[in-house]
Protein backbone atom coordinates (compact mmCIF):
# COMPACT_ATOMS: atom_id res chain seq x y z
CA UNK A 1 0.00 0.00 0.00
CA UNK A 2 1.26 3.47 -0.91
CA UNK A 3 2.65 5.61 1.91
CA UNK A 4 0.67 8.86 1.98
CA UNK A 5 2.30 12.27 1.58
CA UNK A 6 -0.55 14.41 2.86
CA UNK A 7 -3.45 13.90 5.25
CA UNK A 8 -6.83 15.46 5.94
CA UNK A 9 -6.76 17.06 9.38
CA UNK A 10 -10.00 18.08 11.00
CA UNK A 11 -13.31 18.91 9.39
CA UNK A 12 -16.13 21.43 9.51
CA UNK A 13 -19.43 22.20 7.83
CA UNK A 14 -22.24 24.71 7.72
CA UNK A 15 -25.77 24.47 6.36
CA UNK A 16 -28.35 27.28 6.32
CA UNK A 17 -31.07 27.35 8.94
CA UNK A 18 -33.89 27.54 6.38
CA UNK A 19 -35.25 24.06 5.60
CA UNK A 20 -37.35 23.73 2.44
CA UNK A 21 -39.46 20.58 2.21
CA UNK A 22 -40.75 18.89 -0.92
CA UNK A 23 -44.30 19.89 -0.08
CA UNK A 24 -43.40 23.55 -0.57
CA UNK A 25 -42.65 22.94 -4.24
CA UNK A 26 -46.18 21.69 -4.90
CA UNK A 27 -47.43 25.23 -4.20
CA UNK A 28 -45.81 26.61 -7.37
CA UNK A 29 -44.72 23.58 -9.44
CA UNK A 30 -46.54 20.54 -10.80
CA UNK A 31 -44.87 18.09 -8.45
CA UNK A 32 -45.32 16.37 -5.09
CA UNK A 33 -43.34 15.02 -2.16
CA UNK A 34 -43.90 11.46 -3.40
CA UNK A 35 -42.75 12.28 -6.96
CA UNK A 36 -39.54 13.90 -5.70
CA UNK A 37 -38.73 11.20 -3.14
CA UNK A 38 -39.26 8.32 -5.56
CA UNK A 39 -36.98 9.83 -8.20
CA UNK A 40 -34.29 11.45 -6.07
CA UNK A 41 -34.49 10.31 -2.45
CA UNK A 42 -34.62 13.97 -1.39
CA UNK A 43 -37.18 15.09 1.18
CA UNK A 44 -35.74 18.50 2.08
CA UNK A 45 -32.86 20.85 1.40
CA UNK A 46 -31.34 24.00 2.92
CA UNK A 47 -31.83 27.41 1.32
CA UNK A 48 -29.48 30.25 2.23
CA UNK A 49 -30.77 33.70 3.11
CA UNK A 50 -29.31 36.83 1.47
CA UNK A 51 -27.11 37.22 4.55
CA UNK A 52 -25.78 33.66 4.25
CA UNK A 53 -23.36 34.33 1.42
CA UNK A 54 -21.04 31.77 -0.13
CA UNK A 55 -18.14 33.39 1.74
CA UNK A 56 -19.98 33.45 5.06
CA UNK A 57 -20.94 29.78 4.82
CA UNK A 58 -17.36 28.91 3.87
CA UNK A 59 -16.07 30.91 6.83
CA UNK A 60 -18.35 29.06 9.27
CA UNK A 61 -17.17 25.67 7.99
CA UNK A 62 -13.52 26.77 7.98
CA UNK A 63 -13.64 28.11 11.54
CA UNK A 64 -15.05 24.81 12.74
CA UNK A 65 -12.15 22.93 11.13
CA UNK A 66 -9.64 25.41 12.57
CA UNK A 67 -11.06 25.04 16.10
CA UNK A 68 -10.82 21.27 15.82
CA UNK A 69 -7.15 21.38 14.85
CA UNK A 70 -6.12 24.20 17.18
CA UNK A 71 -4.87 26.31 14.28
CA UNK A 72 -5.66 29.94 13.61
CA UNK A 73 -6.22 31.62 10.24
CA UNK A 74 -2.69 33.02 10.45
CA UNK A 75 -1.30 29.45 10.41
CA UNK A 76 -2.67 28.87 6.89
CA UNK A 77 -0.27 28.97 3.95
CA UNK A 78 -2.90 28.46 1.25
CA UNK A 79 -6.66 28.52 0.87
CA UNK A 80 -8.32 26.56 -1.96
CA UNK A 81 -12.05 27.03 -2.51
CA UNK A 82 -14.16 24.69 -4.62
CA UNK A 83 -17.34 26.35 -5.89
CA UNK A 84 -19.47 26.89 -8.98
CA UNK A 85 -21.72 29.49 -7.35
CA UNK A 86 -19.38 32.25 -6.13
CA UNK A 87 -20.68 35.47 -4.61
CA UNK A 88 -19.17 37.35 -7.56
CA UNK A 89 -17.15 36.47 -10.65
CA UNK A 90 -14.13 38.60 -9.77
CA UNK A 91 -12.06 38.21 -7.64
CA UNK A 92 -11.88 34.53 -6.71
CA UNK A 93 -14.24 33.36 -3.97
CA UNK A 94 -11.13 32.26 -2.05
CA UNK A 95 -9.90 35.86 -1.83
CA UNK A 96 -13.16 37.08 -0.31
CA UNK A 97 -13.04 34.17 2.15
CA UNK A 98 -9.40 34.88 2.97
CA UNK A 99 -10.31 38.48 3.82
CA UNK A 100 -13.18 37.73 6.22
CA UNK A 101 -11.33 34.77 7.73
CA UNK A 102 -8.22 36.86 8.38
CA UNK A 103 -5.84 34.40 6.70
CA UNK A 104 -3.36 37.17 5.87
CA UNK A 105 -0.44 34.87 5.06
CA UNK A 106 -2.32 32.48 2.78
CA UNK A 107 -2.32 32.28 -1.01
CA UNK A 108 -5.93 32.03 -2.15
CA UNK A 109 -7.55 30.69 -5.34
CA UNK A 110 -10.58 28.77 -6.61
CA UNK A 111 -11.01 25.37 -8.22
CA UNK A 112 -14.07 25.04 -10.49
CA UNK A 113 -14.98 21.43 -11.17
CA UNK A 114 -18.64 21.66 -10.13
CA UNK A 115 -19.76 18.72 -7.96
CA UNK A 116 -16.29 17.15 -8.19
CA UNK A 117 -14.64 20.33 -6.94
CA UNK A 118 -13.87 19.20 -3.40
CA UNK A 119 -11.89 16.18 -4.60
CA UNK A 120 -10.05 18.25 -7.21
CA UNK A 121 -9.22 20.83 -4.52
CA UNK A 122 -7.94 18.15 -2.13
CA UNK A 123 -5.62 16.86 -4.86
CA UNK A 124 -4.32 20.39 -5.49
CA UNK A 125 -3.74 20.82 -1.75
CA UNK A 126 -1.88 17.50 -1.64
CA UNK A 127 0.39 18.81 -4.40
CA UNK A 128 1.09 22.05 -2.53
CA UNK A 129 2.11 20.08 0.55
CA UNK A 130 4.17 17.55 -1.43
CA UNK A 131 6.08 20.33 -3.23
CA UNK A 132 6.64 22.11 0.09
CA UNK A 133 4.83 25.20 -1.16
CA UNK A 134 2.59 25.02 1.91
CA UNK A 135 2.47 23.41 5.33
CA UNK A 136 -1.21 23.95 6.08
CA UNK A 137 -3.76 24.20 3.25
CA UNK A 138 -7.37 25.00 4.04
CA UNK A 139 -9.75 23.37 1.54
CA UNK A 140 -13.28 24.78 1.53
CA UNK A 141 -16.20 23.70 -0.65
CA UNK A 142 -19.04 26.19 -0.51
CA UNK A 143 -22.14 26.50 -2.69
CA UNK A 144 -25.19 28.75 -2.94
CA UNK A 145 -26.82 26.80 -5.74
CA UNK A 146 -30.33 28.03 -5.07
CA UNK A 147 -29.32 31.37 -6.62
CA UNK A 148 -28.50 29.74 -9.97
CA UNK A 149 -31.40 27.26 -9.96
CA UNK A 150 -34.42 27.82 -12.19
CA UNK A 151 -37.36 27.70 -9.79
CA UNK A 152 -39.74 27.30 -12.74
CA UNK A 153 -38.09 24.04 -13.87
CA UNK A 154 -39.31 21.11 -11.79
CA UNK A 155 -36.64 18.78 -13.15
CA UNK A 156 -33.85 20.82 -11.54
CA UNK A 157 -35.47 23.07 -8.91
CA UNK A 158 -36.09 20.18 -6.52
CA UNK A 159 -32.52 18.91 -6.64
CA UNK A 160 -30.27 21.60 -5.25
CA UNK A 161 -29.42 23.06 -1.86
CA UNK A 162 -26.86 25.30 -0.17
CA UNK A 163 -24.05 24.67 2.30
CA UNK A 164 -20.31 24.42 2.91
CA UNK A 165 -17.69 22.01 4.19
CA UNK A 166 -14.00 22.28 5.02
CA UNK A 167 -10.86 20.41 6.00
CA UNK A 168 -7.15 21.13 6.36
CA UNK A 169 -4.48 19.29 4.40
CA UNK A 170 -1.00 18.91 5.92
CA UNK A 171 2.03 16.58 5.79
CA UNK A 172 1.06 13.00 6.65
CA UNK A 173 1.59 11.74 10.21
CA UNK A 174 1.54 8.13 11.47
CA UNK A 175 0.68 6.70 8.04
CA UNK A 176 -2.59 8.65 7.79
CA UNK A 177 -3.61 10.44 4.64
CA UNK A 178 -4.40 10.26 0.94
CA UNK A 179 -3.54 6.82 -0.42
CA UNK A 180 -4.63 7.45 -4.00
CA UNK A 181 -6.76 9.64 -6.24
CA UNK A 182 -8.21 9.55 -9.73
CA UNK A 183 -9.28 12.69 -11.62
CA UNK A 184 -11.07 12.59 -14.99
CA UNK A 185 -13.05 14.86 -17.32
CA UNK A 186 -14.86 14.93 -20.67
CA UNK A 187 -15.62 18.42 -21.94
CA UNK A 188 -17.36 17.14 -25.06
CA UNK A 189 -20.44 16.41 -22.92
CA UNK A 190 -20.56 19.85 -21.27
CA UNK A 191 -23.97 20.83 -22.61
CA UNK A 192 -25.71 17.96 -20.83
CA UNK A 193 -25.22 19.89 -17.57
CA UNK A 194 -24.35 23.57 -17.78
CA UNK A 195 -25.35 27.23 -17.51
CA UNK A 196 -25.71 28.55 -21.10
CA UNK A 197 -25.56 32.26 -20.26
CA UNK A 198 -23.90 34.72 -17.94
CA UNK A 199 -20.32 34.38 -19.13
CA UNK A 200 -18.27 36.22 -21.72
CA UNK A 201 -20.01 34.47 -24.65
CA UNK A 202 -23.46 35.50 -23.44
CA UNK A 203 -22.92 38.36 -20.96
CA UNK A 204 -25.74 39.69 -18.80
CA UNK A 205 -28.48 41.39 -20.80
CA UNK A 206 -32.27 41.54 -20.98
CA UNK A 207 -32.45 38.39 -23.10
CA UNK A 208 -30.55 36.43 -20.45
CA UNK A 209 -33.44 36.88 -18.03
CA UNK A 210 -36.12 36.18 -20.62
CA UNK A 211 -34.69 32.89 -21.89
CA UNK A 212 -33.59 31.88 -18.35
CA UNK A 213 -30.20 30.80 -19.71
CA UNK A 214 -28.59 32.15 -16.55
CA UNK A 215 -29.76 29.04 -14.69
CA UNK A 216 -28.58 25.43 -14.55
CA UNK A 217 -29.82 23.22 -17.42
CA UNK A 218 -29.59 19.44 -17.23
CA UNK A 219 -30.40 16.42 -19.38
CA UNK A 220 -31.27 14.15 -16.48
CA UNK A 221 -31.22 10.68 -18.05
CA UNK A 222 -27.94 11.20 -19.87
CA UNK A 223 -26.31 12.65 -16.76
CA UNK A 224 -27.54 9.72 -14.67
CA UNK A 225 -25.97 7.14 -16.98
CA UNK A 226 -22.67 8.99 -17.26
CA UNK A 227 -22.48 9.60 -13.50
CA UNK A 228 -22.89 5.94 -12.53
CA UNK A 229 -20.42 4.57 -15.08
CA UNK A 230 -17.84 7.29 -14.47
CA UNK A 231 -17.93 7.12 -10.68
CA UNK A 232 -17.75 3.32 -10.69
CA UNK A 233 -14.70 3.47 -12.96
CA UNK A 234 -13.07 6.14 -10.78
CA UNK A 235 -13.58 3.97 -7.69
CA UNK A 236 -11.95 1.01 -9.43
CA UNK A 237 -8.94 3.09 -10.47
CA UNK A 238 -8.48 4.70 -7.06
CA UNK A 239 -8.63 1.29 -5.36
CA UNK A 240 -6.12 -0.15 -7.81
CA UNK A 241 -3.72 2.74 -7.27
CA UNK A 242 -4.04 2.34 -3.50
CA UNK A 243 -3.46 -1.40 -3.74
CA UNK A 244 -6.76 -2.15 -2.04
CA UNK A 245 -9.96 -4.03 -2.76
CA UNK A 246 -13.51 -2.77 -2.28
CA UNK A 247 -13.86 -5.13 0.69
CA UNK A 248 -11.11 -3.20 2.50
CA UNK A 249 -13.02 0.08 2.33
CA UNK A 250 -14.76 0.87 5.63
CA UNK A 251 -16.88 3.75 4.36
CA UNK A 252 -17.84 5.17 0.96
CA UNK A 253 -18.81 8.86 0.86
CA UNK A 254 -20.25 9.60 -2.58
CA UNK A 255 -21.47 12.87 -4.03
CA UNK A 256 -25.03 13.31 -2.80
CA UNK A 257 -26.88 13.95 -6.06
CA UNK A 258 -29.57 11.31 -6.18
CA UNK A 259 -30.19 8.16 -4.12
CA UNK A 260 -30.52 6.08 -7.30
CA UNK A 261 -27.11 7.23 -8.52
CA UNK A 262 -25.62 6.51 -5.08
CA UNK A 263 -27.10 3.00 -4.97
CA UNK A 264 -26.03 2.18 -8.53
CA UNK A 265 -22.49 3.50 -7.94
CA UNK A 266 -22.14 1.49 -4.73
CA UNK A 267 -23.32 -1.66 -6.53
CA UNK A 268 -20.84 -1.19 -9.40
CA UNK A 269 -18.05 -0.44 -6.90
CA UNK A 270 -19.01 -3.56 -4.93
CA UNK A 271 -19.56 -1.64 -1.69
CA UNK A 272 -22.66 -2.64 0.33
CA UNK A 273 -25.07 0.18 1.20
CA UNK A 274 -24.45 -0.27 4.93
CA UNK A 275 -20.95 1.07 4.22
CA UNK A 276 -22.23 4.08 2.26
CA UNK A 277 -22.83 7.46 3.90
CA UNK A 278 -26.07 9.06 2.71
CA UNK A 279 -27.51 12.46 3.59
CA UNK A 280 -29.04 13.46 0.24
CA UNK A 281 -32.48 13.11 1.84
CA UNK A 282 -31.75 16.08 4.13
CA UNK A 283 -29.60 18.37 1.99
CA UNK A 284 -30.21 17.53 -1.66
CA UNK A 285 -27.39 18.20 -4.11
CA UNK A 286 -24.97 20.80 -2.73
CA UNK A 287 -22.47 20.33 -5.59
CA UNK A 288 -18.85 20.77 -4.45
CA UNK A 289 -19.95 21.03 -0.81
CA UNK A 290 -21.70 17.65 -0.95
CA UNK A 291 -18.82 15.31 -0.07
CA UNK A 292 -17.32 17.88 2.32
CA UNK A 293 -20.54 18.18 4.35
CA UNK A 294 -21.00 14.40 4.39
CA UNK A 295 -17.39 13.94 5.53
CA UNK A 296 -17.86 16.26 8.49
CA UNK A 297 -21.16 14.61 9.44
CA UNK A 298 -19.62 11.15 9.22
CA UNK A 299 -16.83 12.20 11.58
CA UNK A 300 -19.15 13.87 14.08
CA UNK A 301 -21.64 10.99 14.16
CA UNK A 302 -18.92 8.36 14.59
CA UNK A 303 -19.40 6.76 11.17
CA UNK A 304 -15.80 7.65 10.30
CA UNK A 305 -13.20 6.94 12.97
CA UNK A 306 -9.37 7.05 13.07
CA UNK A 307 -7.83 4.02 11.38
CA UNK A 308 -10.68 3.53 8.92
CA UNK A 309 -10.25 3.61 5.15
CA UNK A 310 -12.71 5.94 3.43
CA UNK A 311 -13.30 6.40 -0.29
CA UNK A 312 -14.76 9.57 -1.78
CA UNK A 313 -16.29 9.68 -5.24
CA UNK A 314 -18.04 12.45 -7.18
CA UNK A 315 -19.33 13.43 -10.60
CA UNK A 316 -20.27 16.87 -11.89
CA UNK A 317 -20.69 19.32 -14.73
CA UNK A 318 -17.84 19.42 -17.18
CA UNK A 319 -18.19 16.49 -17.16
CA UNK A 320 -15.74 15.92 -14.32
CA UNK A 321 -15.44 12.96 -12.00
CA UNK A 322 -13.02 11.77 -9.35
CA UNK A 323 -12.36 9.33 -6.55
CA UNK A 324 -9.98 9.33 -3.61
CA UNK A 325 -8.98 6.75 -0.99
CA UNK A 326 -7.95 8.09 2.41
CA UNK A 327 -6.57 6.45 5.54
CA UNK A 328 -8.41 8.39 8.21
Amino acid sequence: MKRPIAELWGSGSYTPTRVMTNDEFSKFLETSDQWIRERTGIRERRVASPQETNACMGKAAAEQALRETGLTALDLDALVVATCSPDRLLPAQACDLQAILGAKRAAAFDVQAACTGFLYALTVAEGLVASEQAQHVLVVASEKLTTITDWQDRTTAVLFGDGAGATIVRRSTNGRGILSSCLKSDGTLAELLYRPGGGAVHPPDEQLLKDRSYYIKMAGREVFKAAVLSMADACDQALQRAGLTAAEIDLLIPHQANIRIIEATAKHARVPMDKVYVNVDRYGNTSAASVAIALDEAVRTGRLEPGMKVMFVAFGAGFTWASMVVQW
